[in-house]
């Protein structure tokens, strides 16, 4: 059993292709506790970065900011002189969207993931697995819902986006990240230890 992300319980793989790449990204409500677990909240990263972690080019992360493909969502570019800053989420999406690339899913299907997964919450990513039957993008929650889609005969490509995450959390951990709230830069910075010190001073 599966939910959308308004919440209404389906069964089965969730087919993502009926979202549209004019719909804009709405982040699921957070409550206080949700906001201080999330370590994405607290730490952006400049574009060299963010390729580095989602091993893209910068010539592929422009192009995605500038076609809204993915976007940052801490800081966008405001002309010259300015400098993106992505989301450790903005990130993850960034090494999702190459992996389908690669793969040759098509970019109306890509979208459609990036617009998805932009609305989950992250305990709902760390169970996720997006599946492409060539034709479309399913959220599958459960091994059965991967199993359902196996049995459909086609050729599937698989992402566990928890274990994206993982990657770009070991990735991000050895580079630099800057604070939201201050414009510090934090060297070998990893998330986890950001949200362990905000945690240790609130205490």
């Amino acid at each position: 059993m599966s939910s959308t992300g308004d919440g209404t319980a389906v069964g089965g793989p969730i087919p993502l292709h009926g979202r549209t790449a004019d719909t804009p990204f709405r982040h699921a409500a957070t409550g206080p506790d949700d906001a201080v677990e999330d370590p994405s909240e607290l730490v952006g990263y400049r574009g060299p970065t963010a390729c580095a972690a989602a091993g893209i080019t910068y010539r592929q992360l422009d192009y995605w900011a500038r076609t809204g493909l993915v976007e940052p969502s801490v800081r966008p570019a405001y002309g010259s002189g300015t400098q993106r800053l992505y989301s450790f989420r903005d990130v993850v999406v960034l090494k999702i969207v190459k992996r389908f690339l690669d793969t040759g899913v098509s970019l109306q299907n890509i979208r459609a993931a990036v617009q998805h997964l932009r609305t989950r919450q992250r305990s709902d990513l760390a169970q996720m697995t997006l599946m492409c039957d060539g034709a479309t993008v399913y959220e599958c929650s459960s091994p059965d819902d991967v199993v359902s889609l196996l049995q459909g005969g086609q050729g599937i490509f698989g992402i566990a986006v928890g274990v994206v995450w993982r990657d770009v959390e070991d990735a991000l951990a050895q580079l630099h990240g800057e604070r939201v709230d201050t414009g510090e830069t934090l060297i070998g910075h990893n998330p986890a230890d950001e949200l362990a010190r905000r945690r240790n001073r609130a205490v």
